[in-house]
């Protein structure tokens, strides 16, 4: 396992762990690798000095044994991590799930053709582009992976 400081292009900066470099180039060409704050996929590895210890006395308690023991990556790695896992919990426990069908639907609710309530789902860029031109009220999650289950 290898542990990257990474950057995004919007100058948010946080930490990941991959197998191994190759699977970092992998992942990120195939865009699965994306900001912790942003959720942009323009990221990048950051400059950043490499952990020499002695011993593994010596270890900084976030750095794996080897390899089979990998620093957990269930808990929030920042502050604004921890506050997107709420507002996800927040988003799920108080709107209805449309999944691809968000544009549609936010569109039946702005023209009155469907029950007024929160809605969040998936839309394609242009979908999202033309609501917002159209003046229906929709915003970007920075959604994160669940690792909660």
């Amino acid at each position: 396992m290898i542990r990257y400081s990474l950057k995004c292009d919007a100058g948010h900066a946080f930490e990941a762990w991959f197998p191994s470099s190759a699977a970092f180039d992998e992942q990120r060409r195939a865009g699965r690798v994306g900001c912790a704050v942003c959720g942009s996929a323009g990221v990048d590895k950051a400059i950043m000095a490499p952990a020499v210890v002695a011993s593994e006395k010596g270890a900084p308690k976030d750095t794996p044994k080897d390899a089979s023991d990998p620093a957990p990556l269930s808990k929030p790695a920042s502050p604004a991590e921890a506050m997107l896992a709420v507002l996800r919990r927040h988003i799920e426990a108080t709107s209805d799930y449309v999944g691809r069908d968000f544009a549609d639907e936010a569109r039946r609710i702005h023209d009155g053709e469907a029950d007024k309530r929160s809605i969040w789902g998936e839309a394609r860029l242009a979908d999202a582009k033309k609501l917002k031109d159209d003046g229906i009220p929709a915003a970007p999650i920075p959604w994160m992976r669940r690792t909660d289950g």
